[in-house]
């Protein structure tokens, strides 16, 4: 029985940083010379992101600049139990506003959700975000709880794998399915290149969905054919442990990007993606839409060009990127959320990368 997504919703912190705040924090944590402080900005401006929404900020405007609205990074760099303490402050009301927003969309009422899906790399807490989205949405206390930890990037495609076989093997089921990703938490003090990348990239936000069979899709209102998940997969590219890594360390979780991802991605994902397409019966250019994670603007182009998308094919992607920056595992359901109220032609491929290094991707027609 395939599982079919009713609704969908998301959120974003109430305060974003613009780039030139965002270069001004970053020359202050990891620029200890002029040179490092322009070759950031550079890095900011090359990075496809022109907005990005924190936890962390505690106002729209300062008048001591970035430094007053986020003192959180001061002088020295917060530990990991302080920026994990900020995590159980501020997950539980992303994730609520972007579950509400996907059981409205789905017009569905929170009594209906029989298993829960929680997703999060960025934080870890026991009774942790799942417990707040059960007392207050509400959900029953017989609710089934899974929680996908630490997979990164494509954390939501596994999500979705999860929420598929539960769907696929009770009928009755019906899934809420949420990522909370609080990645400003963990930016980087000191000069580290590919770390200072990772802290002008990533961002904070939270996405759900909610799904559940052919039956119980039954009867929901839409305005097009219910949006189902057809299939997915998963390759690890060979000899790429080092490339991308997510690590725990005395003063957060550690991002390792490698400038070589891109190439790796271009070298080896169009082979198995046509493999994967073609044993489910689709050939790669049937494919009407693409959500795929932006990692960040070469990882976009390396896609692209491995694959031979246009600039049209990409665009929802990179529009989130620009506008909100990359969230983590959260990302890839502002996408789907994006081409869902586009009607955006099908079959769709969603693909996101990891730690691994890993390619994650659903199929949904």
């Amino acid at each position: 029985m395939p599982l079919t997504i009713l609704g969908v919703g998301t959120s974003v912190p109430r305060h974003r940083i613009s780039p030139a705040e965002s270069a001004a924090m970053a020359a202050r944590i990891s620029a200890s010379t002029p040179e490092r402080a322009a070759l950031l900005a550079r890095i900011q401006r090359r990075s496809g992101v022109n907005l990005r929404h924190s936890v962390l900020l505690e106002s729209a405007e300062h008048e001591a600049g970035i430094d007053g609205r986020m003192p959180f990074y001061g002088e020295s760099s917060p530990s990991t139990g302080a920026r994990l303490r900020a995590f159980e402050t501020h997950a539980e009301p992303l994730a609520l506003e972007a579950a509400r927003r996907a059981l409205a969309d789905a017009d569905l009422a929170a009594e209906r959700i029989t298993h829960l899906v929680t997703v999060s790399c960025t934080g870890f807490q026991a009774p942790g975000f799942d417990l707040a989205l059960m007392a207050q949405l509400p959900l029953h206390p017989d609710v089934e709880r899974t929680h996908v930890g630490f997979m990164g990037c494509h954390g939501a495609l596994n999500g979705l794998r999860v929420a598929r076989a539960f769907v696929e093997a009770d009928p009755n089921a019906c899934v809420l399915l949420c990522a909370v990703e609080l990645c400003s938490l963990h930016m980087h003090y000191g000069w580290d290149t590919e770390k200072v990348v990772a802290n002008a990239l990533f961002a904070d936000g939270a996405g759900a969905l909610v799904a559940t069979g052919a039956a119980g899709a039954a009867g929901a209102a839409a305005d097009a054919p219910p949006l189902q998940v057809l299939a997915s997969g998963s390759t690890l590219i060979p000899g790429s442990s080092d490339l991308m890594s997510w690590t725990i360390a005395d003063h957060g979780f550690e991002m390792t990007l490698s400038t070589k991802v891109p190439a790796a991605v271009a070298t080896h994902l169009r082979p198995w993606l046509e493999r994967w397409l073609s044993s489910r019966g689709q050939p790669l250019a049937a494919i009407g839409s693409w959500a795929l994670h932006p990692g960040g603007p070469r990882i976009l182009a390396a896609v692209a060009t491995a694959v031979e998308l246009e600039p049209h094919q990409i665009a929802p992607s990179a529009a989130v990127l620009r506008q909100f920056g990359n969230m983590s595992s959260a990302t890839i359901l502002f996408i789907l959320e994006r081409l869902r109220r586009s009607n955006a032609p099908r079959p769709w491929v969603a693909l996101a990368f990891g730690p691994g290094l890993t390619v994650e991707a659903s199929l949904l027609g």
